[in-house]
């Protein structure tokens, strides 16, 4: 038995990269998961990868097209989540979406766009979510920040401000729904070897080299080290710790 077994999990920005990485260390533990992505397709890609490993036999993954801006779309999913499983036990918040450019050089449409699926989807899914799981009387919430935004990113300012609000945004809704036996926590990722962070940079062999060589442990994050971070802040095990960041950075960042 795993430590998620049978918990009715929600993952946004499941189609690939950490999100994908999360709904599949999350399915390993025994959680029913909601793999939910812009591109549907690619979400039922990962929610058909997922039956196609499960020993236990059945269907423990199901997948949703959603659009985390769109909080109608949000909406949809919730419900007919709510529908067939009558109750959603983890909410993990992993959507997100930038491109590196100074922030002198950028416009507020692309201001908009980054704060939106960064921050504001962060909103709807919360403001949809937490609602059922007051009414099952607890859950947890595992909302993805960045390291951007505990320390800065040169190039990624508003996605800096964006994950920076997610913190303080976690922090406080702690505190509002702890009585419920709801805990809130944040996960920071460091430079994770993803087709993200290759988009931003990653790709450049010097760039890669510097990183590697700044971080102790002499390597990038793997999408499966974030996704072990965030399936014990989804367990029970985690049960006692809300409002609470953790850095995943090979010790890049310490605090």
């Amino acid at each position: 038995m795993g430590r998620l077994t049978d918990k009715v999990t929600v993952v946004t920005g499941a189609g690939a990269g950490i999100g994908r990485a999360i709904a599949t260390t999350c399915h390993d533990e025994g959680a029913i998961v909601v793999v939910t992505d812009l591109d549907g397709e690619a979400a039922a890609r990962v929610a058909a990868e997922l039956d196609a490993l499960d020993a236990l036999g059945g269907s423990r993954a199901v997948s949703y097209a959603v659009d985390v801006t769109d909080r109608a779309s949000v909406q949809a999913m919730v419900n007919g989540v709510v529908t067939a499983y009558g109750r959603i036990d983890v909410l993990v918040n992993n959507a997100g979406w930038d491109l590196a450019i100074p922030f002198v050089q950028s416009e507020p449409d692309f201001w908009a766009k980054v704060i939106a699926v960064n921050y504001v989807g962060v909103l709807h899914t919360c403001r949809e979510i937490l609602p059922v799981m007051i009414e099952a009387g607890g859950g947890h919430v595992v909302n993805l920040s960045s390291d951007a935004g505990r320390v800065g990113s040169s190039g990624e300012a508003v996605y800096s401000g964006a994950k920076g609000a997610i913190i303080a945004f976690s922090k406080a809704i702690a505190r509002e729904v702890a009585r419920h036996g709801i805990n809130v926590n944040v996960v920071c990722p460091g430079p994770t070897d993803t087709a993200l962070f290759n988009s931003l940079g990653g790709d450049n062999p010097k760039l890669r080299e510097g990183l590697t060589r700044a971080i102790p442990f002499r390597r990038l994050a793997t999408p499966a080290d974030i996704a072990a971070a965030v399936a014990f802040f989804a367990s029970d095990e985690a049960s006692y710790l809300t409002g609470q960041t953790l850095s995943v950075s090979g010790g890049l960042t310490m605090s």
